[in-house]
Parts: structure tokens; C-alpha cells; sequence
């Protein structure tokens, strides 16, 4: 190699702009350049990676007596670099690969043999007939000196509503105080309302992951509760009258062996410690939790209750009374407030917050975000794959870059995992170490880099330290810090489905009136002594099509009555070409609502709320939080949480992805801005692959409101048949239409794609054309009532609408897009929706221009 990097200075030279980027010090870089140009790894002299948490993690510790701030620099092999649609496909086909994202993720667990067990145990207690296993209970609550059965419980054993009535629970079972159904097959809700309302001694009743919950949970729920008003326990949520048995189940007093406290006075006297969480508590201030009921309560857990019936102040008034309160666990931001510190000055007696010293806390003068919250274990299912495990996992360890060189930048990330050192370092607000990406160009161009990471220590260090860096390092939370660590940690969900229920509310507090449809009254623009119209483009297709004597092209911008192009023109590109105020532009100001991703979405939702027709869409940049628990509201409810992100300002799927998983689209937030959208999980399909529809709407107006639609549109055809299989989610050709750029178009004329759905799914196509009609029209009227400084009378435009019908043919809007590819358009005639005639592929332009500035209506529809 020639031009081989031999000296630090051209070493600093040739990668000055990848040193600066990482934030090493500048005394590193001779360190560096050593063990780059050697490439020594030597950080197994310094640290030793340790199992934790049974083994399902990992960290790192420093095994060196000690390690100053900025003494050295380390080396990190990358495992694994791959881009995001390559991932499955490289795991199953490089040898090895998976079994060491396996190991290194720690989800390699060899769990054949603890699932046979569990088959075994499941095969043996379904052996058991209900009745059988009823006796069994009976037998043993005799066995305790209960004179009547006060705790049973029937779960798994595939009990259906016609089992369950032949039971005869009300009359065998009037002092039944708890009961689990836990794990059946009841459906009918009138059938379990009959019987267990009857049981009015009822404390607690367990119906969790039967049907009849998905099927009328809220009605269900609304008349046992209003029928056995002793149930305390429902659904393993505090119901609104819980009391002393409610709080004694949690902390252990009633169980299975004492299920009733005997007329005892004080039962809860003894309890010391008390764990509340995660029952949709919404009012604490309840007279059993009380310092008469509890006196001795010094340990409390009250995380992921929403808490909603009380205010800050009366929650801690509530707390206060209780002498013994040393420890509490609560969510933060959460029915509290939002600081630590606020919450322990008006909690003066807490030793422990969250697990947390309170004496750290003050020194610290933080909110305790990183110290309050679990990391996400991978516990994967026995019958995950190797491969599916990995991928699971991954959004754990992965990080990503870009690359980019003098000529172009990638359009998609590369994502990698750093060996099993890098990925043992934990998170910490406050960390120890640094770590940033590094690509050594030996040969001092792109086409000889490596990748490494480089991981210097940035505090002081001592033997048997715990090693972290900052997950999210530069990331604020002017940035949604605490949410985005959501992909790595168990944060509080309730604050989330908080924030959600207000956006949801306010959403559905829009209200909007259609604009009334206007005659039309753009005329045409021509010259009045009859000479042709000036058009400037810098569009072939434009150049070669727009064929009619009333039009002619000039190379000269500032001579030109007509500006079509693919640019963006503003004041400074008008001022630069000479362009003045009385020429016609293809562009509308601020069009810029409609045409990219996010404020399409934002436009549409500030007009309508949540219109049918938009898929519900997040702003990642700004929506982040609505966002999660959005996710968490359909994850408790066992709802399809499919989503699709999608970058603001990138066409024909560029850096888009689809998954179910949390973790992994908030790392992809690190990628570039994005939308996040409710994936239609059951779409309409032609021939059993998925399609959208491309239309073309001529705009001449905003005020008022003037639009046409071309009597054509154009399907777009996915390549695969559809599939919902979580591997598919990898393939471009299943699951995105605009597969056919660079290639031979895959193109379905018009009317006999029309032809051939009619007959497949015996529909009307002209009462979907409808639907759609109004759709496309409810887009524009938003952008208008919205963003009225859109209006201007210089302005016409063509922009392509894409929709996608769902599977009961109602149409959804993806999005709208400026200066649409016209290929098709141009190469192929086509017959027009209504079979009146044919729109001539060289004479398209032609009818364009027609439309927009002579003021024609050949081959268009109004809107």
C-alpha cells in the first residue's frame, strides 16, 4: 500500500474530522495510533467481564489497580455490522454468527430441557378433570380445619362456559372469598356475570387470559362490580372498594392457607412491608391504609398505580401520618411529581427512595431517572429460534453510524454490536467511560477502513469499579432523555399512558366543517395578444412531453411564464436566477405541510382529531412519550402493536422499517427524524400480494379550495405474496410497493386492475373511487384551513397522493408527495377509471398544463 498511514501527523491529518467527532482527548491520539497501526486489543489485562442478574446479563469491571481519567484508550472489535433488512438473512447464512450473538446477548440459555419439564408438569395437572382437581381443593381446605371451601382456584383446565355452569359454584360455594379462573376458555359473559355475581362473600376473582375479556371486558367488569360490592380484588387490580383484605393480600396476610382475618381486630398490624404496585390504584386515600391499620408499615411500593383521584398534596398528607415510612418505591415523573428531590423534602422521614439513599439524592440534586429503574432482561420463549432470540435482544447492544465521503452519504445506517467487552459496559447518567465509533483508514481513503470502537476512561477508576458509559450520551431531555431510555429500562408506564389518555382526549376534541365546494374560477393564463406561454423546467419528462403549440420551452429562468421543477424555490433561489413575483411557480408556500411525512400528520390531526383514514402517527421527535404509551395501552389490552417508521423527507422507503418491538424503534430514532404509524396489519390484497395507489391531483387553488383529480391512477404491486410471519418483516418485496425504481416497472393498467379486484372481492370499484374522492379532499381542505398562508396566485402545482385500502376497502392515507414520479404516466396509455376514454401517455403533460393553466378539464375530476 503506497500511501500507507505511517506517522501520527497523517494519521490526525487523515482523520481529523472522526478524531474531533469522538471527543478523545487530543493526548490519546498518539495511544491510538498505536494500537490502531498494531491493531492490539489489550483490554483483557484491564478488565473482566462478569455475569449478573442470573446470568441473562452481563458487566464490565476493572480488574487494574486503578485507571486515571484520560490514561488510555482501548480498542473494541465490532462483532457484527449489518445493515437492518440484511439482519435475519446474515444470521442464518455466516457460520457461527448467530451462536455468538447468542452467547454475547446472553439468550444462548439451553431452555430444551426446563420446557420438557414444564410440558411434563402442564401434561400432568390437564390429566386431572376439573372435578377432580375441585375435590382436591375441597380435600384440602378440610384437611386446614375449614368448614367450607374460602380459596379455590381452577386454572388451566381449559374450563368453557358449559363446564363452568355445570359446577354449580353459587350453590355448592356461598363462603368462597377468592377465586381464580386464571388461564380458561370462558367466553360468554352473560354466563360468568350469572354465576359469580351470586357469590356475595367474593374478595378477589381472577378471570385473567380467558376470551371473554377481550370480548367484553368493560361490561363484564362494570356488572360484578356493581354486583358483589365485598370484591376487592378483580382482574389482579384493586377494585374502588378495596380495603383491609385487598391490602392484606399484598402483604401476605390472606392467602391460600389464611384466607380470612376472623373477626381479628387490626389483622395488617404486623406488616412492615407492603407492595402496592402495579394494582391500578386510583385513590389512596382510603381508610384501610391507615396508620391505626398499619402502624408498623416502614417498606411501601405504590409503582405504576395511576393514583388520578388524588392530588400531589393530599398524597403526601396521606404518607406523612405513617411514623414507621423509611423506604418508598414510587414512579418518577408519577403521581408525586417529577423530582426526587421535591418528593424527599416533603417526605423528610424516607431514608430510601426507589432503593436510592436519600443523603445521595440531595448530593446529587437529581431526579434519580437511571437509579430508580430495571434493565429489560431478554427472556426469551422456549420455542423462539436461536435467530429470533438474537434479533429480540439485540436493540440492547446494537449502535450505528453512517458513512459518508466527499460524493454522497448512505441513505440507509449501518448498525453494529461491539465485542463481548464493548457490549458488557453498562448505562449510567454518570458514567466512567466513553465510547464512540472510529473507522482507521490505513491507506488513508474509505475503501481500506475499519471499524472499531475506542473506549478511554473520562473519571478516575479503581479495581472492582463497575465500567458504563452513557447510553444516550449528548442526548437531554430536550430530547426525551428519559423516555428514550425506555428501549434499555423498565420505565414507568403509567406516566406514559397518562400522557397518552390527554393526547387521546385532545384528539378527539377536534371538531371540523368541510369547506364548501367553489365554482371554478382560475381561467386561463395566456397572453391576450395570442403568443405562447414560457415554460422553464428542469424536468426531462417535462422537456420531451409538453408537446402543445400554447406552451414552448426557454433555457432563460427570468424570460419564463412558467417555473416547473423538482427544486425548492424560495426567496434566496428566486433573487439568485432573477425569478420576480409575477411568474407562475409549481410550488405552493408552506406546501411543506402536506408534503413532508410529520406535518402531514400534525396538519391532518390539528383539522380532524383522528380521522379513520390516518392511521394513528407519532412524531418521534416530538411525540416520543404519547407515543409509548400508546404502545403500552395496546400492549395491555393484547391489541396488534405493529408499527411502521418511515424518515420525514425520504422517498420510495428509504430507511423504513416495521416491528412490533419497542426497544427497536426508539433506537432507530437515532437514524434520522421519524414518523411512527399504526402499520394496517390487515390491508386489502390483489391476487394475495399488498398494493397501494398512486393518484395525481392538479392544485390551482387554496383559497378557495380548487383541486382535480386525473381520471387515472396508478397500482403499485408488492413483489411477494403478504404475509403477517415476523421474518417477512425483513422483506422489502412483502411488505413495501415501490419495489420497481432502476428495474423493469411491474405495470397493472388501470381499468383491468379495476376489473380484475371487482371480480375478486365482488365489489364496486367506483364506490371505493368515492371514498377515496373524499379522502384526497379532506388532505387539501386541512392544509387549508390550517395553513391559510398556503394561499397564493402564483402558485399551481401536481402532487401524487399515495392510499392503501384496508381489507374492508377503506381508503388510508400515506402521504402526499411533491412533484411526483411521472414515468408511468409517460409510457404507458391508459384507460380512465370510468371507461370513457383513453389518456395517451405522450399527451400526459400535455393535459397537466391544460388543467393548471388554460384552465381545461380534459382527463381530470373536480374534487
Amino acid at each position: 500500500m503506497a500511501n500507507k498511514i505511517s506517522s501520527l501527523e497523517d494519521f490526525v491529518k487523515v482523520h481529523g474530522i472522526l478524531l474531533a467527532a469522538s471527543g478523545l482527548p487530543q493526548k490519546l491520539y498518539a495511544r491510538l495510533f498505536h494500537k490502531l497501526a498494531s491493531d492490539t486489543l489489550d483490554g483483557g489485562a484491564h478488565f473482566q467481564i462478569e455475569p449478573c442478574d442470573d446470568g441473562r446479563r452481563r458487566r464490565l469491571v476493572l480488574t487494574s489497580e486503578s485507571m486515571p481519567k484520560d490514561s488510555d484508550v482501548f480498542l473494541i472489535d465490532h462483532a457484527w455490522t449489518f445493515r437492518l433488512p440484511d439482519a435475519y438473512k446474515q444470521l442464518q447464512e455466516i457460520p457461527g454468527l448467530a451462536e455468538r450473538m447468542g452467547s454475547l446477548m446472553c439468550v444462548d440459555t439451553d431452555l430444551e430441557g426446563k420446557a420438557g419439564e414444564e410440558e411434563e408438569d402442564t401434561e400432568n395437572y390437564e390429566q386431572l378433570s376439573v372435578h377432580q382437581a375441585l375435590e382436591s381443593e375441597i380435600r384440602s381446605a378440610a384437611d386446614k380445619g375449614y368448614d367450607s371451601l374460602r380459596w379455590l382456584e381452577l386454572e388451566g383446565l381449559g374450563i368453557d362456559d358449559d363446564t363452568f355452569l355445570s359446577l354449580h359454584f353459587p350453590s355448592k360455594f356461598q363462603d368462597l372469598l377468592a377465586l381464580s379462573l386464571f388461564g380458561n376458555k370462558l367466553e360468554s359473559a352473560d354466563v360468568v356475570i350469572q354465576e359469580v355475581t351470586k357469590l356475595k362473600n367474593l374478595k378477589a376473582l381472577w378471570l385473567n387470559d380467558n376470551p371473554v375479556l377481550h370480548k367484553s371486558e368493560g361490561r363484564l367488569a362494570d356488572e360484578i362490580l356493581k354486583s358483589c360490592p365485598s370484591l376487592e380484588i378483580y382482574n389482579s387490580c384493586f377494585t374502588p372498594n378495596y380495603g383491609l383484605w385487598a391490602l392484606g393480600f399484598c402483604g401476605d396476610v390472606f392467602g391460600k392457607d389464611s384466607p380470612d382475618y376472623v373477626q381479628q381486630d387490626q389483622p395488617l398490624r404486623n406488616v412492615t412491608s407492603l407492595d402496592l404496585s402495579n394494582r391500578s390504584i386510583h385513590n389512596l386515600a382510603n381508610k384501610a391504609f391507615s396508620v391505626h391499620e398499619l402502624p408498623l408499615l416502614s417498606h411501601l411500593n405504590i409503582r405504576g398505580n395511576p393514583l388520578d383521584q388524588n392530588s400531589v398534596g393530599q398524597l403526601f398528607q396521606v404518607l406523612k401520618l405513617f411514623p414507621s415510612l423509611s423506604s418508598l418505591e414510587v414512579d418518577i415523573p408519577g403521581p408525586l411529581g417529577n423530582s426526587a428531590v421535591e418528593i424527599l423534602e416533603s417526605l423528610p422521614n424516607l431514608s430510601l427512595l426507589n432503593g436510592v439513599d436519600t443523603a445521595k439524592i440531595f448530593e446529587n440534586g437529581k431526579h434519580v431517572v437511571d437509579s430508580i429503574i430495571q434493565p429489560w432482561l431478554p427472556e426469551p420463549k422456549p420455542e423462539d429460534s436461536l435467530i429470533d432470540r438474537v434479533l429480540g435482544a439485540m436493540w440492547l447492544y446494537v449502535m450505528n453510524y453512517r458513512l459518508a465521503d466527499e460524493e454522497k452519504i448512505d441513505e440507509t445506517s449501518l448498525w453494529y454490536v461491539m465485542d463481548e467487552l464493548g457490549s458488557a459496559l453498562g448505562h449510567s447518567d454518570e458514567p466512567n467511560f466513553k465510547v464512540a465509533p472510529f473507522l482507521f483508514m490505513p491507506s488513508g481513503n474509505l475503501d481500506s477502513a475499519v471499524s472499531y470502537s475506542i473506549m478511554w476512561p473520562i473519571k478516575s477508576c479503581h479495581k472492582g469499579d463497575e465500567c458504563t458509559r452513557d447510553f444516550l450520551s449528548g442526548i437531554g431531555e430536550d430530547k426525551h432523555r428519559s423516555a428514550r431510555l425506555t428501549a434499555w429500562f423498565h420505565t414507568p408506564e403509567n406516566y406514559f399512558i397518562h400522557e397518552f389518555e390527554k393526547y387521546q382526549q385532545n384528539q378527539h376534541a377536534k371538531a371540523f366543517k368541510s369547506l364548501p365546494l367553489t365554482p371554478t374560477i382560475s381561467q386561463s393564463i395566456r397572453h391576450s395578444d395570442g403568443s405562447p406561454l414560457l415554460v422553464h423546467t428542469d424536468l426531462p419528462q417535462v422537456e420531451e412531453f409538453l408537446t402543445r403549440s400554447e406552451f414552448v420551452l426557454t433555457n432563460e429562468p427570468k424570460d419564463a411564464d412558467i417555473i416547473w421543477t423538482s427544486m425548492q424555490v424560495d426567496e434566496e433561489v428566486k433573487k439568485a436566477v432573477g425569478l420576480t413575483d409575477d411568474q407562475y411557480i409549481n410550488q405552493f408556500p408552506f406546501e411543506a405541510c402536506l408534503v413532508m411525512k410529520h406535518h402531514l400528520a400534525e396538519t391532518i390531526q390539528k383539522a380532524y382529531g383522528s380521522p379513520e383514514w390516518l392511521q394513528p402517527t407519532y412524531n418521534l421527535e416530538t411525540e416520543l412519550t404519547q407515543f409509548i404509551g400508546d404502545y403500552c395501552v395496546r400492549k395491555r389490552d393484547g391489541l396488534d402493536n405493529l408499527w411502521i417508521l418511515k424518515p420525514w423527507n425520504m422517498a420510495r422507503t428509504i430507511d423504513t422499517s416495521i416491528t412490533d418491538n419497542l426497544s427497536a424503534i426508539i433506537r432507530m430514532m437515532e437514524t434520522g427524524p421519524k414518523i411512527c404509524q399504526k402499520y394496517i396489519e390487515h390491508p386489502a390484497l390483489f391476487k394475495g400480494k399488498k398494493f397501494d395507489l398512486r393518484y395525481v391531483v392538479l392544485l390551482r387553488s387554496i383559497d378557495p379550495l380548487e383541486i382535480y383529480l386525473t381520471d387515472i391512477f396508478w397500482v403499485r404491486l408488492s413483489n411477494n405474496p403478504y404475509s403477517l410471519e415476523k421474518h417477512s418483516f425483513f422483506e422489502y418485496e412483502t411488505h413495501f410497493t415501490v419495489m420497481n425504481y432502476g428495474r423493469k416497472l411491474n405495470h397493472k393498467p388501470t381499468a383491468e386492475f379495476v376489473r380484475e379486484f371487482e371480480q375478486e372481492h365482488n365489489v364496486k370499484w367506483m364506490d371505493i373511487h368515492e371514498k377515496v374522492k373524499q379522502v384526497i379532499r379532506q388532505v387539501f381542505e386541512a392544509a387549508a384551513l390550517v395553513h391559510p398562508e398556503m394561499k397564493s396566485d402564483k402558485s399551481r402545482a401536481m402532487y401524487g397522493v399515495d392510499v392503501m385500502l384496508d381489507s374492508s376497502f377503506q381508503p388510508k392515507i400515506l402521504e402526499v408527495t411533491y412533484c411526483p414520479d411521472c414515468m408511468r404516466a409517460c409510457t404507458y396509455d391508459m384507460e380512465t377509471i370510468n371507461g370513457k376514454g383513453i389518456v395517451k401517455a405522450k399527451e400526459f403533460f400535455n393535459y397537466v398544463f391544460g388543467c393548471l393553466f388554460l384552465g381545461e378539464t380534459s382527463h381530470v375530476t373536480p374534487l
